[in-house]
């Protein structure tokens, strides 16, 4: 087996896909722009790019797609099809086994595609090269891609517990330096929520996908920023989060990963620097985020962040991340 291999068996255990379900925010605006907008759906034909357990293919159907196919590589396709025959779609949702670049389905063209492809930071472990595909495969001229916008975002927060816990723990291990490890949990982007109360700086957008104009190519970039503190505070990580549009829908559904919102299974994700900025309130934070997927592995990524605070040429850093 290779690391893609265990990506998709990873998704087969029904724990994983009971997290996505119960996250609210995510699973409710997924049926909020489908369910609601019966208009859009009536009598369409749907492709559902990695349909898990189907939720997404049901919703669809519901709202009155005349057919739906429904496409995963995962073993969970297999309780798919059971929940889907449970539930009295067997005629409308067809599933399909496999990875969508090697399969046969049984339409060529559909005028809508679906898909629940965010990740962590929004490209890790990301199905977004999938749903391009999809798009520029399957997609009829002027079709709808659900969710069709997603906007990354970071700030700057301040942290010093946590990071005293999860980084600095390792300079004194009862008594012996294990500081070797240090650098290792530092570049490993932490996953975790975020007090909004945290945040020490205004947020800055880095990065807008289109999905019906978005190309491969464009998943790989380097994106300026500048931060503005908006109080006295130390800065100890910056933050990153994402937000998710369905703009084609008739009322426009929208939800925020930010810490400002409610809690989704993303959370935020977090990059700790090596030291800590001291700003104050006015103080600019610039620099650039360059993100790509790893050589090896292109579901993991590689992120290099370089900044520095205004005025404080001491500050200047350019760190290399890894999320995998």
């Amino acid at each position: 087996m290779t690391s893609r291999d265990y990506y998709a068996d990873s998704y087969a255990h029904f724990g994983i896909h009971e997290e996505m379900l119960k996250d609210s925010v995510r699973t409710g605006s997924y049926r909020a722009a489908i369910v609601n907008n019966g208009h859009l759906f009536k009598g369409r034909t749907v492709l559902d790019v990695g349909c898990g357990t189907g939720i997404l293919s049901m919703f669809a159907a519901k709202a009155g797609a005349s057919h739906v196919v429904g496409i995963d590589m995962s073993n969970i396709i297999d309780q798919a099809q059971k929940i889907i025959e449970a539930n009295g779609f067997k005629d409308t949702i067809t599933l399909v086994k496999g990875k969508l670049e090697e399969s046969q389905l049984p339409i060529q063209q559909f005028d809508i595609i679906i898909s629940e492809w965010m990740g962590y930071f929004l490209l890790y472990e990301s199905m977004l090269d999938t749903v391009l595909l999809a798009r520029d495969k399957f997609l009829k001229p002027g079709g709808l891609i659900f969710p069709d916008n997603a906007t990354l975002y970071m700030a700057a927060i301040e942290d010093q517990d946590y990071k005293e816990e999860k980084i600095n723990f390792w300079d004194n291990v009862y008594g012996f330096d294990y500081s070797c490890i240090k650098d290792i949990a530092l570049r490993e982007p932490l996953v975790d929520t975020v007090e909004l109360k945290s945040v020490v700086t205004d947020p800055c957008s880095i990065k807008h996908i289109n999905l019906l104009t978005a190309k491969k190519e464009d998943l790989t970039f380097t994106a300026p920023f500048s931060l503005t503190a908006t109080r006295n505070d130390y800065i100890h990580a910056f933050l990153a989060w994402f937000d998710i549009s369905f703009d084609c829908t008739h009322k426009k559904i929208q939800f925020s990963t930010g810490p400002h919102a409610q809690y989704t299974h993303w959370k935020q994700t977090v990059f700790y620097t090596p030291s800590t900025l001291t700003v104050s309130e006015g103080q600019k934070i610039t620099g650039q985020l360059t993100c790509s997927p790893n050589v090896k592995n292109n579901r993991d990524l590689d992120i290099i962040i370089s900044y520095a605070a205004e005025g404080d040429e001491t500050s200047a850093a350019n760190v290399e991340y890894k999320m995998y």
